[in-house]
């Protein structure tokens, strides 16, 4: 199993992988292919993006999108996706790209690692077994527009993603 650092020419495969990983239980989104697309470039194109894929017997396993924040102490790196193929899930990939990820802060003087999931979801515990804390003094505020798209009883899952 070898990491590799994302590329453009990795992204269709990425985007095929989200849906493969978020659509099915426990997540049941409704990733198209067109919207992934959208979503990971503009991820990929932001100007301090990091990235890493696995690909195993040809086949793209696992991703890991990025990108280092300038803060007042020090730089951070944001986790803005972590997906890993639900059959593929369980077998350390997730952890490779951990490790990867970690090694590519330590190597690069980035001071510390953030991201935000679902709390009610198998994320939460991988990430505190990789010695992730939860920032009890923050808080992830939402506000509905006008521009809301999505059904209005969609809206407790995209809030609390309640257990399936």
């Amino acid at each position: 199993m070898k990491v590799q650092e994302l590329k453009k020419e990795d992204l269709e495969n990425c985007a095929n992988l989200i849906i493969k990983a978020y659509n099915g239980r426990p997540w049941n989104y409704q990733w198209t292919f067109s919207k992934a697309m959208l979503y990971l470039t503009e991820l990929f194109e932001s100007s301090r993006f990091v990235g890493f894929v696995i690909y195993e017997r040809g086949e793209l396993v696992g991703a890991m999108f990025a990108h280092v924040k300038t803060w007042w102490i020090d730089d951070q790196l944001m986790i803005d996706e972590l997906f890993v193929s639900a059959q593929e899930q369980g077998k350390g990939y997730g952890q490779t790209l951990m490790n990867s990820t970690k090694e590519y802060a330590n190597n690069n003087n980035i001071g510390s690692i953030t991201l935000m999931t679902q709390k009610y979801m198998p994320a939460l515990s991988f990430y505190e077994k990789n010695s992730f804390f939860k920032a009890e003094q923050y808080v992830l505020m939402f506000l509905e527009t006008a521009g809301l798209r999505a059904p209005k009883d969609i809206m407790p899952l995209l809030l609390l993603s309640a257990v399936i």
